[in-house]
């Protein structure tokens, strides 16, 4: 047990004991370099669970899975320490109670604050969901959902997450919490999938929405309005969707039943039965005279042309705002009548760089926008620009995970890896963006996972198709002389960080001197040509420009006898 005033690893001063179970601790910690506070959970290597398997197996495992994610709504593991007996795992300290203490202490929760955590909980599903390969949360319930002051929610405990593989029919052990699993976590009804995770989020919905427990009697999901008549039939009808048996009865994906959160009224009896009684009566109309049926088909013509003319009107009008944030507002009206076209989402895109940082409310923005509307964006032919765009965003302009004068860079690459994965996987190979987009893609992989290899001595012969790559990038770069200062800057930075880190391990994979030292040349006396007209892209010019001696003394001691 870590004592009160210790240090781990010469930099987590222990401050106090905030949870304890039966096979970890966690403690308060505070970073002595950073001045930041930080959760250290620590696991005892010898100890067991209740099926007598060791813990510390598993929870290396769930650390090293959380370290390759990023997103603001998924706490965060930045270092995992083997100290002996013990392993301690970094992470976020997250300020806040659990859904399960609301509940506890509150009873049912507020219907639209309840909507808002299914909508942000919905955002990081569909992150996990989409990621090469999908990880499958499997625990979700009010306990493993932290609510912040702010009002945003962290999810956290991934011990029983799993990568999905395709070749498996079906998962190797039944594990979940009893009233909140879906019926395929207990075995022989195929493996999970995203699909189990709407189930768990549905249920948990009913426990918050009703605050009745589905892990004690009468152990059932009935209608959420058997309990409260006040609340809403149309999230009535989608926690009952959510809790089908059958998992092909359920919402299909995360970006699904986000949508119909967005739209929970209109899924009530209400609005049903307004709608029958519109379609009954344009059938009668229909049926009554051929005249009528003339002025309908007229005017749906005038309602698809009125359609036609707003859209175009509020992509103007953002074309002429003098605002980003008005540009973005009309780019969103535009979203909303033509949901299918890629136009308005890459003129947000755009906005959002418009001051050289992507924001995360900004974020929030654009995945509000996107989200719900990726399925039917994906059949479009100018999904793959789309892709590659917002890739470049988070690439360049991402702000989440830099506090002060921190470089966020690999936070950025991560962030964008799964865009350019679809850029490539739904572009054509003679698109212009095609090879760039794959150059990304495999740097943002290597700079992802390379940590993690190393660890697992698996990183040999990956530094030769990285230096590939970042030369091809540099090249492609100079040759481009439209692109921003900002964005040819952070290429010039990334080949410098490269040969710093990596000097050794690039001659190991076959790169000579020479090839280190004229890469080394040619980004240095770029980025001394380049010509900055912000503080910020100074600043980085003059960062690129001050490494030039380390990266030089790497290179040199690399090769040297």
């Amino acid at each position: 047990m870590a004592k009160i005033g210790s240090v781990i690893d010469d930099k987590y001063e222990i401050l106090k004991l905030i949870g304890q179970g039966g096979m970890s601790r966690v403690y308060l910690a505070m970073d002595k370099r950073l001045n930041k506070q930080w959760a250290v959970k620590e696991i005892e290597k010898r100890v067991r669970d209740k099926n007598n398997e060791v813990v510390i197996q598993s929870a290396i495992k769930e650390a090293n899975m959380i370290k390759q994610l990023d997103h603001p709504s998924i706490v965060r593991i930045v270092d995992i320490i083997d100290s002996g007996d013990v392993i301690y795992i970094i992470e976020d300290y997250i300020e806040g109670e659990t859904l399960s203490s609301l509940v506890e202490h509150g009873g049912a929760q507020p219907q639209e604050a309840v909507i808002d955590w299914a909508k942000q909980i919905c955002g990081a599903l569909e992150y996990l969901h989409t990621r090469t390969p999908a990880i499958i949360y499997r625990d979700m319930k009010p306990a493993n959902v932290m609510l912040k002051p702010d009002g945003t929610i962290k999810i956290i405990d991934f011990g029983i997450a799993r990568e999905y593989k395709t070749q498996n029919t079906a998962d190797t052990v039944c594990l979940g919490t009893k009233g909140y699993a879906a019926p395929e976590q207990f075995g022989g009804k195929g493996q999970t999938d995203a699909r189990t995770d709407i189930y768990c989020l549905g249920v948990t919905l009913y426990h918050l929405v009703t605050g009745q427990d589905p892990s004690e009697p009468p152990y059932e999901i009935y209608p959420i309005r058997r309990w409260n008549p006040r609340l809403s039939a149309g999230l009535e009808a989608i926690i009952q969707k959510c809790t089908q048996l059958d998992p092909e009865q359920r919402y299909q994906s995360c970006a699904e039943l986000l949508y119909v959160l967005n739209h929970y009224e209109e899924y009530s009896e209400a609005y049903r039965m307004g709608q029958k009684k519109k379609l009954y009566a344009f059938c009668a109309a229909l049926a009554g005279s051929a005249v009528f049926a003339l002025v309908g088909v007229f005017g749906l013509t005038m309602r698809a042309h009125t359609n036609n003319e707003d859209y175009d009107m509020n992509v103007e009008r953002a074309e002429k705002a003098a605002s980003a944030e008005e540009k973005v507002s009309y780019y969103e009206n535009a979203v909303s009548i033509k949901p299918e076209n890629a136009e308005p989402y890459l003129g947000m895109i755009e906005a959002f760089k418009d001051d050289a940082s992507f924001t995360t409310e900004e974020e929030a923005q654009l995945q509000k926008a996107l989200t719900p509307h990726l399925t039917e964006l994906r059949e479009g032919e100018d999904y793959a620009e789309l892709a590659f765009e917002t890739g470049k965003l988070y690439w360049y302009y991402y702000d989440y995970g830099k506090e002060d004068s921190a470089d966020n860079q690999i936070t950025r690459m991560k962030s964008a890896v799964q865009w350019f994965e679809d850029a490539v996987q739904y572009g054509s190979s003679s698109a212009d963006f095609y090879t760039m987009a794959t150059i990304y893609r495999d740097i943002g992989k290597f700079n992802r996972d390379i940590t993690l290899n190393i660890e697992e001595a698996s990183d040999k012969g990956v530094y030769q198709p990285y230096w590939q790559n970042i030369n091809e990038l540099t090249e492609m770069i100079q040759n481009q002389g439209n692109e921003s200062e900002i964005i040819r800057l952070e290429v010039y930075r990334l080949a410098m960080y490269a040969m710093e880190s990596y000097a050794r391990k690039f001659k190991a994979d076959g790169v000579t001197q020479e090839e280190m030292e004229t890469l080394f040349t040619t980004v240095k006396e770029a980025a001394e040509k380049t010509e900055v007209t912000s503080d910020k892209t100074e600043l980085l010019r003059d960062d690129i420009i001050s490494r030039a001696d380390p990266v030089k003394t790497a290179i040199g001691n690399a090769f040297r006898e």
